[in-house]
């Protein structure tokens, strides 16, 4: 797998072009690197071959004749999806099966798993010119701000990433891609299991003699801060960079206060394994669409556009970087929000809020949850976890902290999630304790909330996203 740094900076240039063009430009070059990814994939997918058989032509499209896809039926037909041949299914699984090839390209792409925590886990391929356009573009929305954090985070300390480390998932396996093409990014980073046990964990950050900056999940980014409280984790880091699950404003006030070194805050990034890259945050703590090579459209549950300010049911994404694995009005199922007023920054990108991730959204009957209604912290408990078992059946787990008897906490903790329930005008719900401990998901992050997974889940309906705890 080579990455041109010509072609990077190509993408560097033309980011900053298309961004110096305002609105009108923006569109245009997305209009164009639409369909010019819309005409590779009539031609070298099978699948799109099909798909778009009874469309007009690949010039005069817009991105409303296009239907929307979902990855169910896209990895049922992956080997006529792919816009390569030489990378059936079956291949890739091979490869994946290899703990020891984490990272590691195959041929010309690099490969990696989704967790699967809203269903089937997908196999997602990208190409070099995806790499490429991550470096360039996200250096192409760079501002003044971010370009001073990144050089004096690097003179500041270690760069430590904890995540999921026992699969080929994005957030060890890009981490491992990029210090295998450029062996001398090793140095002043490292990665730490986020699997392991809190206390063994806590232990390794504080050993590592001066820690900059830290890069996880939010989930992971509760104990931290949990942990910090209880005066056992000693680090003082001046950035934490999160992504993959919601940041709170409760969790982003929380961790401000307790851990006081933060020099530059929080970065919340969005992205996901079908597009690690598809936004930026500037220094307002904004986040701007790569508009250009990336389309995110909020929408509702019938899959019609919902007007900016408006809460969406769904958000369709498009990748305009990657056609060696077309995502096109790809249904992500998360809950999105664009803001209506321009950013203080100045960026012609169009700003957003995340809302709602689709693996932890609760579904009962026509009531949708967020997780953020559920209040799972107990100043006895280490961890708490509330799993959906049936549509109206949920089970707590409940890691206690050490020397505590866990009944007690049980009992409080299930009266309160009994109460989110029948304030929310649902009976009939049973909530019991498990002697289950709280699990990750396979990538390595703690969802608080577990909902129901596949098809079971997505057999029930909606009738929106109840978030009353961010009201």
């Amino acid at each position: 797998m080579r990455v041109s740094l010509f072609r990077m900076l190509g993408y560097f240039a033309a980011g900053l072009w298309t961004a110096w063009g305002g609105r009108k430009r923006i569109e245009a070059r997305q209009l164009r690197n639409l369909r010019r990814l819309v005409k590779k994939a009539r031609r070298d997918s099978p699948l799109f071959r099909r798909l778009y058989a009874d469309l007009r032509p690949s010039s005069e499209i817009e991105l409303h004749d296009l239907p929307v896809t979902r990855k169910p039926e896209l990895m049922r037909a992956f080997d006529d999806w792919l816009t390569i041949r030489s990378l059936p299914l079956d291949r890739a699984r091979d490869h994946l099966r290899d703990i020891r090839k984490i990272g590691v390209p195959i041929d010309d792409v690099a490969i990696f798993l989704t967790s699967g925590t809203s269903g089937e886990p997908a196999v997602i391929v990208l190409p070099s010119s995806f790499l490429e356009y991550s470096f360039g573009v996200s250096m192409a929305r760079f501002d003044r701000y971010q370009w001073k954090l990144v050089r004096e985070i690097r003179k500041l300390g270690m760069r430590v990433t904890v995540t999921g480390g026992n699969g080929h998932f994005a957030g060890v396996g890009f981490n491992r891609l990029v210090r295998h093409l450029y062996p001398r990014l090793k140095r002043g980073l490292t990665f730490i299991e986020a699997e392991q046990p809190i206390g063994q964990l806590v232990e390794r950050l504080n050993a590592i003699p001066k820690v900059s900056c830290i890069v996880t999940y939010p989930s992971m980014l509760t104990i931290l801060a949990k942990e910090k409280e209880a005066g056992r984790l000693q680090i003082e880091p001046v950035l934490f960079n999160t992504g993959g699950e919601t940041l709170t404003d409760d969790l982003r006030d929380r961790v401000r206060r307790v851990f006081p070194s933060l020099k530059y805050g929080i970065l919340d990034y969005y992205g996901c394994t079908e597009c690690l890259v598809m936004s930026s945050v500037c220094g307002h703590g904004r986040k701007h669409v790569h508009e250009d090579w990336v389309i995110l459209e909020a929408v509702d549950e019938a899959m019609r556009p919902v007007p900016d300010g408006t809460l969406s049911a769904s958000v369709l994404l498009t990748v305009l970087a990657n056609d060696v694995q077309p995502f096109i009005r790809y249904d992500l199922g998360d809950c999105v929000r664009f803001d209506t007023t321009p950013c203080p920054c100045g960026s012609p990108f169009r700003s957003f809020q995340v809302e709602g991730r689709e693996a932890t959204l609760v579904r009962v009957g026509e009531v949708t949850l967020s997780p953020l209604v559920f209040d799972l912290e107990h100043e006895h408990a280490q961890r708490i976890q509330l799993v959906q078992t049936s549509e109206r059946d949920f089970e707590v787990r409940i890691d206690p902290a050490e020397g505590v008897a866990a009944g007690l906490v049980f009992q409080e903790v299930i009266e309160a999630v009994k109460r989110v329930f029948r304030d929310n005008g649902l009976e009939g719900v049973v909530v019991r304790k498990s002697e289950a401990a709280p699990e990750f998901t396979a990538s390595g992050k703690f969802h608080e909330v577990l909902p129901l997974r596949g098809a079971d889940a997505r057999n029930m309906t909606s009738s929106g996203i109840r978030q009353l705890a961010s009201e």
